[in-house]
Protein backbone atom coordinates (compact mmCIF):
# COMPACT_ATOMS: atom_id res chain seq x y z
CA UNK A 1 0.00 0.00 0.00
CA UNK A 2 1.61 3.19 -1.20
CA UNK A 3 1.63 6.53 0.54
CA UNK A 4 2.76 8.20 -2.69
CA UNK A 5 1.03 11.43 -3.64
CA UNK A 6 -1.46 10.91 -6.45
CA UNK A 7 -2.44 14.16 -8.21
CA UNK A 8 -6.17 14.89 -7.93
CA UNK A 9 -6.79 14.73 -11.70
CA UNK A 10 -5.00 11.37 -11.97
CA UNK A 11 -7.03 10.04 -9.02
CA UNK A 12 -10.28 11.17 -10.68
CA UNK A 13 -9.27 9.56 -13.96
CA UNK A 14 -8.35 6.24 -12.33
CA UNK A 15 -11.54 6.27 -10.21
CA UNK A 16 -13.72 6.89 -13.26
CA UNK A 17 -11.96 4.19 -15.30
CA UNK A 18 -12.47 1.68 -12.49
CA UNK A 19 -16.12 2.73 -12.15
CA UNK A 20 -15.52 3.57 -8.49
CA UNK A 21 -15.11 -0.11 -7.60
CA UNK A 22 -12.31 -2.25 -6.25
CA UNK A 23 -10.58 -3.92 -9.16
CA UNK A 24 -10.22 -7.19 -7.23
CA UNK A 25 -13.43 -7.79 -5.26
CA UNK A 26 -15.63 -5.33 -7.23
CA UNK A 27 -16.92 -3.70 -4.04
CA UNK A 28 -18.37 -0.31 -4.88
CA UNK A 29 -17.10 2.76 -3.06
CA UNK A 30 -20.61 4.11 -2.55
CA UNK A 31 -21.82 1.01 -0.69
CA UNK A 32 -18.59 0.52 1.26
CA UNK A 33 -18.85 4.04 2.62
CA UNK A 34 -15.09 4.64 2.47
CA UNK A 35 -12.74 6.13 -0.07
CA UNK A 36 -11.02 3.42 -2.08
CA UNK A 37 -7.24 3.44 -2.44
CA UNK A 38 -5.45 4.21 -5.66
CA UNK A 39 -3.37 1.06 -5.86
CA UNK A 40 -0.10 0.51 -7.71
CA UNK A 41 -0.61 -2.73 -9.66
CA UNK A 42 3.17 -3.14 -9.81
CA UNK A 43 4.25 -1.76 -6.44
CA UNK A 44 6.73 1.10 -6.29
CA UNK A 45 9.22 -1.11 -4.42
CA UNK A 46 9.21 -3.46 -7.41
CA UNK A 47 9.78 -0.70 -9.93
CA UNK A 48 6.16 0.29 -10.60
CA UNK A 49 5.44 3.89 -11.45
CA UNK A 50 2.76 6.36 -10.50
CA UNK A 51 1.22 6.51 -13.96
CA UNK A 52 -2.34 5.77 -15.06
CA UNK A 53 -1.32 2.48 -16.70
CA UNK A 54 -0.12 1.15 -13.32
CA UNK A 55 -2.96 2.43 -11.13
CA UNK A 56 -6.43 1.17 -10.27
CA UNK A 57 -8.84 1.44 -7.36
CA UNK A 58 -8.68 -1.15 -4.61
CA UNK A 59 -10.60 -1.39 -1.37
CA UNK A 60 -8.48 -1.13 1.77
CA UNK A 61 -8.85 -4.88 2.46
CA UNK A 62 -7.71 -6.01 -0.99
CA UNK A 63 -4.94 -3.43 -1.11
CA UNK A 64 -3.74 -4.44 2.35
CA UNK A 65 -3.76 -8.16 1.60
CA UNK A 66 -2.03 -7.58 -1.74
CA UNK A 67 0.77 -5.48 -0.27
CA UNK A 68 3.77 -5.85 -2.58
CA UNK A 69 2.72 -9.19 -4.07
CA UNK A 70 2.61 -9.55 -7.85
CA UNK A 71 2.64 -13.38 -7.95
CA UNK A 72 0.86 -16.03 -5.91
CA UNK A 73 0.42 -19.80 -5.93
CA UNK A 74 -2.64 -21.34 -7.55
CA UNK A 75 -3.92 -23.78 -4.89
CA UNK A 76 -5.14 -26.22 -7.54
CA UNK A 77 -2.03 -26.55 -9.72
CA UNK A 78 0.71 -25.32 -7.39
CA UNK A 79 1.92 -22.95 -10.13
CA UNK A 80 3.27 -19.54 -9.16
CA UNK A 81 1.28 -17.16 -11.38
CA UNK A 82 0.85 -13.40 -11.77
CA UNK A 83 -1.94 -11.84 -9.75
CA UNK A 84 -4.97 -10.55 -11.61
CA UNK A 85 -4.39 -7.17 -13.25
CA UNK A 86 -7.65 -5.19 -13.10
CA UNK A 87 -6.43 -2.67 -15.65
CA UNK A 88 -5.63 -5.16 -18.43
CA UNK A 89 -7.65 -8.29 -17.65
CA UNK A 90 -11.40 -8.96 -17.64
CA UNK A 91 -12.69 -9.85 -14.17
CA UNK A 92 -15.34 -12.22 -15.52
CA UNK A 93 -12.75 -14.26 -17.42
CA UNK A 94 -10.99 -15.13 -14.15
CA UNK A 95 -13.70 -15.00 -11.49
CA UNK A 96 -17.38 -15.72 -10.90
CA UNK A 97 -19.78 -15.09 -8.06
CA UNK A 98 -21.08 -17.91 -5.87
CA UNK A 99 -24.74 -18.74 -6.40
CA UNK A 100 -25.75 -16.51 -3.49
CA UNK A 101 -23.50 -13.65 -4.68
CA UNK A 102 -21.41 -13.48 -1.51
CA UNK A 103 -18.18 -15.19 -2.53
CA UNK A 104 -15.68 -14.75 -5.34
CA UNK A 105 -14.82 -18.02 -7.08
CA UNK A 106 -11.52 -18.17 -8.94
CA UNK A 107 -12.04 -19.78 -12.36
CA UNK A 108 -8.46 -19.78 -13.71
CA UNK A 109 -4.97 -20.16 -12.26
CA UNK A 110 -4.80 -16.36 -11.99
CA UNK A 111 -8.28 -16.16 -10.46
CA UNK A 112 -7.67 -18.87 -7.87
CA UNK A 113 -4.26 -17.50 -6.89
CA UNK A 114 -5.62 -13.96 -6.57
CA UNK A 115 -8.67 -15.08 -4.60
CA UNK A 116 -6.43 -16.82 -2.08
CA UNK A 117 -3.63 -14.22 -1.91
CA UNK A 118 -5.95 -11.23 -1.54
CA UNK A 119 -8.38 -13.14 0.70
CA UNK A 120 -11.30 -12.04 -1.45
CA UNK A 121 -13.72 -14.00 0.75
CA UNK A 122 -12.38 -12.87 4.10
CA UNK A 123 -14.39 -12.83 7.31
CA UNK A 124 -15.16 -9.11 7.02
CA UNK A 125 -16.34 -8.74 3.43
CA UNK A 126 -18.48 -11.86 3.07
CA UNK A 127 -21.03 -10.83 5.75
CA UNK A 128 -21.17 -7.34 4.24
CA UNK A 129 -21.85 -8.84 0.81
CA UNK A 130 -24.68 -10.86 2.30
CA UNK A 131 -26.35 -7.61 3.39
CA UNK A 132 -25.60 -5.94 0.05
CA UNK A 133 -27.22 -8.85 -1.79
CA UNK A 134 -30.32 -8.58 0.43
CA UNK A 135 -30.53 -4.86 -0.38
CA UNK A 136 -30.18 -5.57 -4.12
CA UNK A 137 -26.84 -3.75 -4.40
CA UNK A 138 -24.64 -6.74 -5.13
CA UNK A 139 -23.21 -8.49 -7.05
CA UNK A 140 -22.50 -6.02 -9.84
CA UNK A 141 -24.55 -6.77 -12.95
CA UNK A 142 -22.13 -5.75 -15.68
Amino acid sequence: MSQTYIPAELRRSVAAASRYRCGYCLSAQDIMGIRLHVEHIIPLVLGGQTVAENLWLACPLCNGFKGTQVYAVDPETGANVPLFNPRTQNWYEHFAWSEDGTEVIGQTTVGRATTLALQLNNEYITPARRRWVAAGWHPPND
